[in-house]
């Protein structure tokens, strides 16, 4: 997968932002740089030149499970730039479906999965087969958002299996898009399958949900090993996506106690984050931060 003939986006974003520094110079106005992403790929965005002079950088497919010492605990694979972006659909969105809130309303505490891979990312036909299937077998309640063009060359529904849209009503609820937010505050939600994209993985954190994570492209990956290795907050499906493995790893996440420690430490995060945005909290003190130096200037 890739994007040829195109500058890369960490390219394309330098020079927009030297572009943004000289308008902001000629006008002599102050400027602040927002960055949406976490300080994981900050870090790993910032040692490009040291990555280049290790050797990491181009990346060649022979060593991506290699690990990068420099940038613990990320591998060659999770480097933000391991695979190019390429959209494959529209990032608009359909209006949240409500009937997830509804559906949810009749479903036992925790025993939900809650699977959305975000508003751009999208799967290959026969992985969406897979990921269906591996629903299908490990007998747990499913929320599935499906995004129109999700899937590629399909439209919405017409790539799930033959059979399978017996299962809903009794196992699952398909949706076009859903309200996210209230979705993961909802009691009956145990975990979330993910892309991983930062706001999707903040959010899970911070309503005390642990995740199954599927990162797609850029940050993701990086998000996806913080979240699998460091924070310890979830579980990551890798490589090759087939039903059995999907069936196992959601087992893992709903009912071995590998996953009551996950869902006690996430339980945990979520206070945290809480707590920093409260008076005295990190979060609460930077964006005082942010009030005074912008008032002062």
């Amino acid at each position: 997968m890739g994007c040829p003939r195109k500058k890369p986006r960490n390219l394309v974003s330098s020079l927009l932002l030297r572009f943004l520094t000289e308008v902001a110079d000629s006008f002599k106005l102050p400027r602040f740089v927002l960055r949406t992403s976490g300080i994981g790929v900050f870090r790993a965005s910032a040692a490009i030149p040291l990555l280049r002079e290790e050797g990491y950088l181009p990346i060649q497919a022979s060593r991506l499970e290699d690990p990068v010492p420099e940038l613990p605990p990320l591998r060659v694979k999770d480097l933000p730039f391991a695979k190019n972006f390429q959209p494959q659909a529209s990032s608009s969105l359909v209006q949240p479906d409500e009937s997830s809130i509804s559906w949810l309303d009749k479903q036992a505490p925790k025993s939900v999965i809650y699977v959305s891979f975000g508003s751009i990312a999208a799967v290959k036909e026969n992985e969406f087969v897979e990921i269906a299937w591996g629903l299908a077998y490990c007998e747990h309640t499913f929320l599935w958002v499906i995004r129109p063009g999700s899937v590629h060359g399909s439209k919405w529904l017409e790539s799930l299996p033959s059979g399978f849209l017996d299962l809903l009503g009794v196992s699952g609820h398909i949706v076009k898009w859903a309200p996210q937010l209230e979705v993961l505050a909802h009691p009956a939600v145990g975990a979330f399958w993910t892309h991983n994209g930062w706001n999707s993985t903040l959010e899970s954190i911070c309503a005390g949900v642990p995740m199954i994570c599927m990162p797609c492209f850029t940050d993701q990956f990086v998000n996806a090993r913080y979240v699998t290795h460091v924070w310890k907050v979830g579980v990551q499906l890798e490589n090759v996506l087939e039903r059995k493995t999907i069936e196992e790893v959601i087992r893992r996440l709903m009912e071995d106690e590998e996953g009551e420690e996950i869902r006690n430490r996430v339980e945990d995060f979520k206070e945290k984050a809480i707590f920093s945005l409260r008076r005295g909290g990190s979060s609460y003190a930077t964006l005082e931060c942010l009030i005074s130096c912008i008032s002062s200037s």
